[in-house]
């Protein structure tokens, strides 16, 4: 949620926002004059509630041949007070409603536009060339016995599949690593919740646009989360926190995505799946800290993909291509051989404080006040990387040469070949 401060002070701040993201402008304004009218009403109910006391202090005192009357007097003034509170609240209600549908204020420098209008940060690492055809990740899981896409299908549908043998080793290597770094980095690790309240899941702001993307529950009223971004946020709601460091949190938990409106696209393989692992990093910190804890967070996850010696290069993402909680984001992605393509493969957003103030969790300043804490969110590691690390080490006898940081994790093993 937007400060209100923010909008009464500044609005055409969070107009120029929606405009970059391409978002609707208009809500600015309704949220204006909603906020205009609650204040009245409210003013209004306080006045009467003051005229309550006083008058109920006139009853108590009044003679007994008087009182009968006062008391009419006071029973309709309480009515009219309940009344006025009631408007108050039912004007707070339709205020919040429009507050909810405003994205987060975008930082300054973020790019303006779409999906293509992302600027480019940087590239590391060199894209290989190969002196044979390159097999993609999903023929070479095939080969290799490591990733049963067909028996996913059987049991579950399109897009699911079984990661087998030193597959679901590798995964598991792959995110016990992250964890290690995370946990090094001073990360609490959490297995997380992949169940929460739509509370939670409003909160965080993934029930607007993107809701079609999520998994309901109706006879129990709960969501499978995405991203253990969700539990992470709601973890400290309604809370006041110590905050004087970034107080981070590494949650590792399975995903699940409907992928609503994916259709025809990324159908072969793991690249895009209903059901995933992942390590999430999340921080709470003072808002004056988030963009210096977003560097960090990036940094992270590029030492990640380098320990999976893997080429990449890292995007500033384009406000229209910004989830609504994301004030700034940055992609990572690698290099996919058979694709001849950058995909993404992990991200970081700074969400400042949009999802504390839809959570309420707040910290105390130096003043000992209660302020509105930033959240900010990256992956170190999910189920797509195998993607990425298959194509790019495999070998023309169709082996995969593993990683050196993930040898220690997989009892030393350096090459994964085919069953005789």
């Amino acid at each position: 949620m937007i400060d209100l401060t923010l909008l009464r002070e500044n609005p055409d701040v969070i107009r120029a926002s929606q405009r970059s993201r391409g978002a609707d402008e208009s809500l600015v304004d309704q949220a204006i004059e909603l906020d205009r009218s609650r204040r009245e009403l409210l003013q209004k109910f306080e006045a009467l509630r003051a005229e309550q006391n006083v008058f109920g202090k006139q009853v108590a005192a009044a003679p007994k041949e008087e009182k009968k009357a006062l008391v009419d007097q006071a029973q309709e003034l309480a009515a009219r007070t309940k009344e006025a509170s009631a408007e108050a609240d039912a004007a707070g209600a339709k205020l919040n409603e429009v507050l909810f549908k405003i994205d987060n204020v975008v930082i300054e420098g973020v790019p303006s536009g779409g999906e293509e209008d992302f600027v480019l940060v940087r590239e590391v690492g060199h894209k290989r060339e190969f002196d044979f055809e390159p097999k993609d990740h999903a023929q070479l899981g095939e080969q290799l016995d490591i990733i049963d896409i067909e028996r996913g299908v059987k049991i579950s549908g399109s897009r699911f599949y079984f990661l087998k043998g030193w597959g679901a080793r590798l995964e598991l290597a792959m995110m016990q690593l992250a964890l290690d770094q995370a946990f090094a980095a001073g990360f609490t690790p959490l297995i997380t919740p992949t169940l929460v309240k739509p509370s939670v899941m409003q909160g965080t702001g993934f029930l607007g646009e993107h809701s079609s993307e999520i998994y309901y529950l109706p006879n129990d009223d709960l969501y499978l989360t995405g991203t253990s971004e969700v539990a992470l946020a709601g973890y400290h709601s309604g809370e006041i926190m110590e905050i004087d460091e970034p107080v981070r949190y590494a949650g590792w938990s399975t995903c699940y995505r409907r992928e609503a409106g994916s259709h025809g696209k990324d159908v072969t393989g793991i690249l895009r799946v209903h059901q995933f692992n992942k390590l999430e990093m999340f921080s709470y910190c003072k808002p004056e800290d988030a963009e210096a804890e977003h560097e960090r967070l990036l940094a992270w996850q590029e030492q990640m993909l380098q320990k999976c010696e893997l080429p990449y290069r890292v995007i500033d993402v384009a406000a229209g291509d910004l989830g609504s909680s994301a004030a700034r984001k940055f992609d990572v992605e690698a290099w996919v051989p058979t694709q001849g393509k950058y995909r993404e493969l992990t991200s970081t957003s700074n969400c400042t404080t949009y999802q504390a103030r839809r959570l309420n969790t707040r910290y105390r300043d130096e003043n000992g006040k209660p302020q509105t804490a930033a959240t900010l969110n990256g992956t170190l590691a999910t189920t797509r990387w195998l993607v990425a690390i298959l194509e790019n080490h495999q070998q023309e006898d169709g082996s995969v040469l593993v990683p050196a940081a993930l040898r220690p994790y997989l009892g030393g093993l350096e090459r994964i070949t085919a069953k005789a």
